[in-house]
């Protein structure tokens, strides 16, 4: 699938056609299949494996088993050696609809946002996953506003 079909949020879009950096579709499953990726193994990718990992799916456990062996074989293919292990959070909280993260409660009222639980509970996980993602500590949080209004959680 050609990268301009491939659905991504509208704050990712000043890199998305190159694909320079990661998305955050791609980190949800590098989260799901515990592989720490750095951004210099995703450069050294061919265009069509960017594709590929965008597009593979990682939801179950045999696609999650899949989506890692690939990834990793595509590591060691690039740079000679394998990707480091990410732990995988047993209960992570953008799979908790039923709360929202502290972190991404106290990021939002940098912005004068509360967010309801019922607003948090509507979101998807790959939504949850992004403001997650978007206001842990020492992250650049530039794109944290726009996703907040992306999400319609602020107007």
């Amino acid at each position: 699938m050609p990268t301009s079909d491939l659905i991504f949020f509208q704050f990712e879009a000043d890199f998305v056609e190159s694909l320079r950096c990661i998305p955050m579709q791609v980190r949800y499953k590098l989260d799901t299949c515990g592989v720490k990726l750095k951004l210099e193994h995703w450069h050294k990718f061919a265009t069509d494996d960017r594709d590929r990992l965008v597009t593979h799916p990682c939801a179950t456990g045999q696609d999650i088993a899949d989506y890692r062996e690939m990834l990793q074989n595509l590591v060691v293919q690039y740079t000679g050696s394998l990707a480091k292990d990410l732990p995988i959070a047993p209960e992570p909280p953008w799979l908790q609809a039923d709360q929202v993260p502290a972190e991404v409660q106290d990021q939002a009222a940098k912005f004068a946002v509360a967010i309801a639980p019922s607003h948090w509970a509507a979101l998807s996980p790959l939504e949850r996953f992004a403001l997650c993602k978007l206001s842990r500590p020492g992250h650049e949080n530039r794109n944290f506003l726009p996703a907040l209004r992306e999400f319609g959680l602020k107007d």
